[in-house]
């Protein structure tokens, strides 16, 4: 093992299903020596407790202590994040009857919400007197009814919408991530950010003494 070079990219935040947490369960491991490199793999980092936090954080430098501890000789290159956060989640295989409901009042008051929200703005500037303005002054008469600026609006405003969230059903339109997807990732970005450096302010990280 001696003069080995083991490369190692953590991980900024990871999920586990198990209390028993290894390193391949947070970082990515090569070692030009396999043998080294499935011993790493293999180092169990932590075993959450029940009572314990189900969030933990670690340093980079006290897994690179526990990879020196089982192999003395090793060189070790970070090439990834210096802290880890590491989540133990319940992940329920049998999805039944709640889950399902929970899906159905999600979408009804996303969709309901969204209806009233675009409609409470339209009653704000007054859409419908703008449509009739715009009737009168090219075709030079008052509209009796509702007129083609109405129904070229309403197609127009659901085209405008699925073009832009990148999404018509289960399907994508283009393979560009949606922008619901992208502000997912800045806002989980964001919230890992913060569990560590509270962490870490809190002196709670799991690190080298």
């Amino acid at each position: 093992m001696s003069g080995e070079t083991l490369y190692l990219k953590a991980e900024r935040s990871v999920e586990v299903t198990v209390d028993d947490v290894f390193l391949k369960d947070v970082a990515k491991v090569y070692c030009a020596d396999s043998h080294i490199a499935t011993k790493v793999k293999a180092i169990k980092i932590h075993r959450f407790g029940e009572k314990e936090p189900k969030r933990q954080v670690f340093g980079i430098l006290k897994l690179i202590e526990m990879i020196q501890q089982s192999c003395p000789n090793v060189v070790i290159e970070n090439v990834g994040e210096t802290d880890v956060l590491v989540k133990r989640v319940n992940v329920d295989k049998h999805k039944g009857f709640i889950q399902s409901l929970k899906i159905i009042f999600v979408a009804g008051i996303s969709f309901f919400g969204t209806a009233f929200t675009i409609m409470a703005f339209h009653n704000d500037i007054g859409i419908n007197k703008v449509f009739g303005k715009v009737y009168e002054l090219v075709m030079g008469q008052p509209a009796a009814n509702y007129t083609i600026l109405e129904l070229a609006y309403s197609v127009g405003l659901s085209l405008g919408i699925i073009i832009f969230f990148n999404h018509i059903g289960g399907r994508r339109i283009t393979k560009d991530p949606t922008p619901i997807e992208v502000e997912m990732r800045i806002y989980e970005k964001d919230v890992n950010d913060a569990l560590i450096e509270t962490a870490d302010r809190e002196g709670k990280t799991i690190d080298v003494s």
